[in-house]
């Protein structure tokens, strides 16, 4: 890969030269653990340096990957081309006797300590969910049956033109994993999340009981990705009556729990999840991936759609 010393020195006067890398490694700020290079690599801290940055590379006409937590994603072997901005710092606010505003590098296990904290409630539900703010509002995070986009007041965010603008929740077009970044390529600045009070110990309690539900029931001590599947949609798919309507059920269903090819693995524990048992290599765990969506739709005519998001070069 060739990583143009211009870009390099622009990238340095936006940001700072001890946080600008070329050709640098991905694998290790992913929870998969695997991914080739990116041609830049930068942290930003704050969003004045943010918005420097993608000036940067639309000056420079270079295509521009936004890496949170890197939880969700998976990124290809032979890396990510143009330049990978990985967001850190930032701060949470109140905005108003009912809503709170933190800005999208945040954690949600950062933002969920904070507003349990003070007790706000809301958000307590959502302890142990890795990632960010602007990943898990990108593609509109679930868990428990509840849509972090429901919890969603306002945005703000940068357009592809550089233009800030601030966006109210039904126009962020947010859906089952979905929302209008996908589809514009915006870049989230903040969120502000609507609350209510709540008692201080009653909300820790209710994020413990979330933390010790992900413990018991996803494997957490192995590197994965999450959920890779979408749970299958009533109003389009036909899961046959003696399974549960879930990813999980007709992956198991399906006799792959424990599926291997080469590091990667189904897991035994859950059968929406797929483990880097160590040493597995980008396409195997994508080979795996298909291989389990394959054999769904030969036994029971589901067709799985994934809900991890694919990065870079495979």
């Amino acid at each position: 890969m060739f990583a143009d010393p211009r870009t390099g020195e622009a990238l340095r006067d936006a940001t700072a030269a001890d946080r600008v890398h070329a050709n640098a490694p991905l694998a290790n700020l992913t929870t998969f653990r695997v991914g080739g290079p990116a041609d830049w690599l930068v942290e930003t801290r704050g969003t004045d340096e943010l918005l420097r940055v993608l000036q940067v590379a639309r000056a420079h006409g270079l295509p521009l990957t936004m890496l949170g937590g890197g939880s969700n994603v998976l990124i290809g072997d032979r890396g990510i081309r143009g330049v990978v901005v990985r967001a850190r710092g930032g701060e949470i606010r109140a905005s108003g006797p009912e809503h709170v505003e933190a800005d999208a590098a945040i954690t949600i296990n950062g933002l969920v300590r904070w507003t349990v904290g003070r007790g706000l409630a809301g958000l307590e539900a959502w302890a142990g969910t890795p990632g960010t703010v602007g990943g898990a509002v990108c593609g509109n995070a679930h868990f428990g049956g509840q849509l972090i986009g429901d919890l969603v007041h306002r945005v703000q965010l940068v357009g592809v033109d550089g233009r800030v603008q601030r966006v109210e929740q039904p126009a962020m077009e947010f859906g089952y994993d979905r929302s209008r970044l996908q589809r514009t390529h915006d870049v989230l600045l903040s969120a502000t999340f609507r609350t209510s009070r709540g008692e201080p110990e009653a909300l820790r309690a209710i994020a413990r009981a979330s933390l010790a539900f992900r413990k018991r029931t996803q494997p957490l001590e192995t590197p994965s990705a999450g959920c890779i599947f979408q749970n299958p949609d009533a109003a389009r798919d036909r899961v046959p009556e003696a399974i549960p309507p879930s990813a999980g059920a007709l992956v198991d269903r399906a006799g792959l729990k424990g599926r291997t090819l080469g590091g990667a693995r189904v897991s035994p524990t859950h059968g929406n999840f797929i483990v880097n048992t160590g040493g597995a290599t980008a396409a195997e765990i994508r080979q795996l991936v298909e291989s389990c969506r394959d054999e769904v739709a030969r036994r029971f005519g589901v067709e799985l759609r994934e809900e991890i998001v694919y990065l870079g070069e495979f």
